[in-house]
């Protein structure tokens, strides 16, 4: 076995529902603050939407039978964890917690099509 030539992960793709564009951009782009980029135009024609926030890079894939990820998901790194989950029940989206995890604070929330987030923020040191 040789050295795995991997070095990051380019993006993460979610799946949505056909024509949920308009959705999407409401909560990843107006809630999460992620800024939409221009999809290629070959890739345009099949729907979806790309959004990016420094390294971290989302595409929303259109599924023709979708089925949300409900248990699979991303964990994004967070700072002011506090304030965006403030930012996303103001919005209406529920929050809930799992277990603690050392060393960080973390919240799950679903998109609007039922993909499930993991949030984390890296917890204050207790010295």
């Amino acid at each position: 076995m040789t050295d795995a030539p991997f070095t990051a992960i380019d993006h993460i793709q979610l799946a949505m529902p056909a024509g949920g564009e308009e959705t999407a951009r409401r909560f990843y782009a107006d809630v999460l603050g992620m800024i939409e980029l221009q999809k290629p135009q070959e890739l345009a024609k099949r729907g979806g939407c790309w959004f990016e926030r420094g390294l971290l890079k989302i595409h929303l894939g259109v599924e023709k039978n979708f089925v949300p990820a409900r248990k699979a998901h991303p964990a994004f790194l967070v700072e002011d964890l506090a304030g965006l989950t403030q930012a996303l029940r103001k919005a209406g989206y529920p929050i809930s917690d799992d277990v603690p995890l050392a060393g960080y604070n973390r919240i799950f929330v679903h998109d609007p099509f039922g993909n499930r987030i993991e949030l984390l923020e890296v917890a204050p040191s207790s010295s």
